[in-house]
């Protein structure tokens, strides 16, 4: 993908697109091009130079000295931070460039790398988490390649899981929970952040994963007796009716607590069912879990 939008540059840097386009008008480090509707848009190269003068702006440099920078210097400048915070959002704005660019393998490595100077929690909850919540929004307006999505997906699955496997806890706290995704939602990976957070904290969790009918759900919990039912929705198919959803989940577990987080409830409106809560934020969740 070599086009992104200037709500992509905000989503992607925490930079307001009145804030870019006054960049522009000052400096000369954008030039966006313009569709034949005089929409602007910007390359991977354009992104990966916001992507970096945000981070320098955030941690002290003025916008008027970076702009006199050489692309070497930048790079010296960002790898000179020392800020614990700033070094993750370095790397989760490495992951970024990565993944636009397509070098997956430096994809691979970069969380690699993080795995084993910093262990897997804290890769999953430094980097990886803050890079799904950052990309996120672009999948969700299909405004990332499928190519990308697939491969950078994959990846982060496969150490999701690992790290998942690898958890050994001797906190317990007694609690029981289902995890599962609607019929129609095939994005898992937040799902599968929240299986490992909850078996960190010593939650047993069934997992019953993606697409998953709520009559397959209701057999389980009739089963296993959970005390709590968990559902993370980030894109699903066009014709998945929300309220529906709700209003079926509460009438088939009425009496079972059921959270829900993700991009859905964000904007969602309506009147919410009783034993049904919605999560818009990675502390709500753990704020819930920590009352457990």
């Amino acid at each position: 993908m070599d086009a992104f939008t200037i709500k992509d540059l905000e989503n992607l840097t925490g930079i307001k697109a009145h804030t870019i386009r006054i960049w522009e008008q000052r400096y000369g480090f954008l030039n966006p091009q313009r569709t034949e509707t005089n929409i602007r848009y910007y390359s991977n190269t354009e992104l990966k130079t916001v992507l970096n003068i945000a981070l320098l702006n955030k941690y002290g440099y003025k916008i008027s000295h970076i702009d006199r920078m050489s692309p070497g210097e930048m790079k010296e400048k960002i790898l000179s931070l020392t800020q614990a915070q700033a070094q993750q959002e370095r790397v989760v704005n490495d992951l970024i460039q990565s993944m636009v660019d397509l070098r997956i393998e430096d994809f691979e490595t970069i969380i690699d790398n993080y795995i084993l100077a910093k262990g897997i929690e804290r890769a999953i909850t430094q980097i990886i988490f803050p890079f799904l919540e950052k990309i996120g929004i672009l999948w969700v307006t299909n405004h990332i390649n499928p190519a990308q999505e697939h491969l950078v997906t994959n990846i982060i699955r496969q150490k999701l899981i690992s790290g998942i496997e690898t958890v050994h806890t001797h906190v317990s706290i007694n609690k029981t929970s289902v995890l599962f995704l609607p019929e129609g939602e095939h994005h898992e990976l937040g799902l599968l952040f929240m299986y490992f957070l909850m078996k960190t904290r010593g939650i047993k969790v069934f997992y019953l994963g993606a697409n998953v009918p709520l009559k397959d759900v209701e057999y389980v919990v009739n089963l296993k007796k959970p005390d709590f039912i968990y559902s993370h929705l980030t894109s699903v198919a066009n014709n998945f009716n929300f309220e529906k959803f709700l209003i079926n989940a509460h009438h088939r577990m009425p009496d079972l607590p059921i959270l829900v987080s993700g991009q859905l409830t964000q904007n969602y409106k309506k009147r919410v069912p009783s034993n049904i809560s919605f999560k818009q934020s990675l502390s709500e969740v753990m704020e819930y879990i920590a009352s457990l």
